[in-house]
């Protein structure tokens, strides 16, 4: 298990964070697009503090969140306590805590699944899904200016170019979404920076921003687990 530091650390500033995200809903309106979950079963992995579970919930018919940090099971447990229709486990993306075949919708944002080596979780989303099944990986786009720019600055070992061509040999289709993040002040704009990058790229974001608004493009990876049988070549 690899720590996620800013959500592990800062839960209430990653509560900030999640608000201020795509507050036009432009993501829930892609995924829909690619695989409604109404009246369906959603598993969300690294489901975190479980602040995308209520809005799955509202149309599906049950919901699973996944996620291996205690504390934060812990916090999307209270979250969707009123909810008869979710519920929380403790676990894996590569071990998911759900049975072969009774999943419609796997869903992750930005989570585990980041290009080469999250294979296993691949194989396991496979697994859990029933068949027409569909696994959504949402991540962002480094490509994109301005949050790519300051990614890339970050992390500059990351290679987009990579990520997308390991999800395209995976089976994936990569849709590309634009977003607006906005966030009630430049107080909390700053601190949301601050758990996002490193001290220097954070100071450069929080100038380039004017105001307290700034688009940010994701990336959709889906792949439809096939309705009918699957037939594996010879030595396949």
């Amino acid at each position: 298990m690899i720590p996620s530091p800013n959500i592990w650390h800062w839960p209430h500033l990653y509560e900030a964070e999640n608000r201020a995200q795509d507050v036009d809903g432009a993501l829930f309106e892609a995924i829909r697009s690619a695989a409604d979950w109404a009246s369906k079963t959603v598993v969300d992995v690294g489901c975190g503090s479980g602040f995308h579970l209520p809005i799955f919930a509202a149309d599906a018919e049950r919901v699973v969140g996944v996620e291996p940090h205690e504390p934060l099971v812990e916090l999307a447990r209270a979250r969707v306590a009123d909810l008869s229709n979710v519920a929380v486990e403790t676990g894996r993306a590569d071990a998911l805590p759900v049975v072969d075949g009774s999943v419609d919708l796997v869903h992750a944002r930005t989570a585990y699944f980041f290009g080469p080596g999250c294979g296993p979780g691949i194989v396991d989303a496979m697994r859990v899904l029933a068949p027409g099944g569909t696994l959504v990986v949402v991540d962002l786009d480094a490509t994109a200016s301005p949050y790519g720019d300051w990614m890339r600055s970050d992390l500059p070992h990351y290679d987009p170019a990579a990520v997308e061509a390991f999800f395209a040999a995976q089976g994936f289709d990569l849709t590309r979404v634009d977003t607006r993040w906005s966030f009630p002040n430049r107080r909390v704009l700053s601190d949301v920076l601050g758990i996002e990058f490193g001290p220097r790229v954070a100071r450069r974001a929080m100038t380039a921003v004017d105001g307290t608004a700034f688009d940010v493009r994701y990336r959709l990876h889906v792949r439809h687990k096939p309705s009918g049988i699957e037939l594996r070549r010879a030595g396949g």
